[in-house]
């Protein structure tokens, strides 16, 4: 009797258990199911080895737009005499702004320490500095899934041609160590600061307004455009403008140029996918749909004013396609980038032969007319074309008006601060070291007076 009583109170202690068991594996279950749905559906990133080798292979394709794409671009397009100087400033460049990105520039740019969405301080408008000399970087710390260290890089390349772009609008009259003072500050200033805004994510300031930026249309385009303009007023005109003919040197390295230009553009544009995937491909498509209609775009208006189609003309309607299409590359769908070519092409043959003919200022390579101003035109139509219903992709646009007004807003913010801060930039840089090269030396040419060199050895 007293063994079947032991027996059945072991029992009970051992059912006790189990309902015990039982009761906390239900409460965990339940917790579980009571979580919000992206705390489930959100695991840990991982590496994906489709997605890391394909952004290795876009951020060479980008560094590939600067040495030598727009040093063979631009360099072909002024006189023999400025060749050198011209690739000499983007090689100088991409040195400069890699020192600067690691020292700073990347946690300046991309740090989200004390970013909250919603909530608007010092770090919506700039990345703080835990990032510094790349703070807390390692082989194994990941960017969605690629390494980290390859998005460092990626976002590197950006921020060089950024400033690269810029030469064009002062080749051929900037002294070699002005140009180094202003791109380097003017990549803390103004490249570092909207590249925040736009793309750290939750809790910037024209990410958390809506503005739709893929690959960089405001970042890159419209702030390094509106740059050049300002930087060309300031300068002044190049000694025999526009009365003296200045035609390109050679306009082979142009076209080369642009190829490559037109090349590393799909690193530019399906690289900022950040991933192998659908989104990369339509990148990649609308890319290329986009550019060729903006040659045709671009050739078609000249063919009908001079009579004529150029091969300088083709080369600036399809960097104008590259740039407009840029900010929508991610949400476009084919009839979109068709149409955003077309008028780039169309719009910015006016304003590259003819808008600065007519106001009197000396863009010298058309960075204005061109960067600025197809940038503008891609940042606006990327709010109309982004709608599904007008065959784009971003489910979250339902009225294209009221994106596009928001684009707007996103295109006003980038011209001024860019504008504004890029004049006193350049004023710094004049009232202290001096902006521009003297007659003497701008009429022997920037080879010869400022790197003793000549492109071409006739002898």
């Amino acid at each position: 009797m007293r063994f079947d009583m032991h027996r059945r109170g072991n029992g009970d202690r051992e059912m006790g258990k189990y309902r015990w068991v039982l009761r906390r594996a239900a409460a965990v279950a339940t917790a579980g199911f009571s979580l919000p749905a992206f705390a489930q559906a959100t695991p840990a990133p991982s590496l994906n080895a489709g997605d890391t080798a394909w952004m290795i292979v876009a951020s060479a394709f980008v560094l590939m737009m600067t040495i030598p794409g727009v040093a063979l671009f631009y360099g072909g397009m002024v006189r023999a005499k400025n060749l050198l100087s011209v690739m000499m400033q983007c090689l100088a460049i991409t040195a400069l702004v890699t020192v600067l990105w690691m020292v700073y520039g990347y946690s300046l740019a991309f740090s989200t320490q004390g970013m909250h969405a919603g909530v608007t301080n010092w770090h919506s408008f700039l990345g703080a500095f835990d990032r510094v000399m790349l703070a807390g970087l390692t082989p194994s710390t990941l960017y969605q899934t690629v390494p980290e260290s390859v998005f460092v890089m990626f976002q590197l390349t950006f921020a060089i041609i950024t400033p690269a772009l810029i030469i064009g609008a002062y080749a051929e009259r900037m002294k070699f160590s002005a140009m180094l003072w202003f791109s380097g500050l003017w990549l803390s200033l103004v490249y570092l600061p909207i590249a925040h805004m736009v793309w750290s994510g939750p809790g910037s300031l024209l990410g958390d307004l809506g503005v739709l930026d893929f690959a960089g249309g405001t970042v890159v385009h419209i702030n390094a455009g509106i740059a050049g303009l300002v930087a060309c007023l300031v300068l002044g005109k190049r000694r025999g403008w526009p009365h003296t003919h200045m035609p390109p040197h050679n306009l082979g390295y142009t076209v080369i140029g642009a190829a490559l230009l037109w090349l590393g553009w799909f690193g530019f544009n399906a690289g900022s996918a950040v991933a192998a995937n659908g989104n990369a491909g339509m990148a990649m498509l609308v890319t290329q749909i986009a550019t060729a209609a903006a040659v045709i775009g671009w050739v078609a208006v000249e063919w009908i004013v001079h009579k004529r189609a150029s091969v300088l003309g083709a080369a600036s309607g399809a960097v104008a396609g590259l740039v407009a299409i840029t900010p929508a590359a991610g949400t476009a769908g084919p009839s979109g980038a068709l149409l955003i070519g077309l008028a780039a092409g169309a719009v910015c043959f006016f304003t590259a032969t003819r808008l600065k003919h007519k106001l009197g200022y000396d863009d010298s390579l058309d960075v204005f007319g061109v960067h600025a101003v197809a940038g503008i035109i891609g940042a606006l139509l990327t709010g109309v074309f982004a709608a599904p219903k007008l065959g784009g992709f971003d489910s979250a646009v339902t009225s294209p008006l009221q994106q596009l007004w928001i684009q707007a807003k996103g295109v006003g913010f980038t011209v001024v601060w860019s504008g504004v801060l890029s004049w006193l930039i350049l004023k710094l840089v004049d009232l202290t070291i001096g902006l521009r090269v003297g007659p003497e030396q701008e009429q022997l040419g920037l080879d010869i007076a400022e790197h003793e060199e000549r492109a071409y050895n006739l002898s």
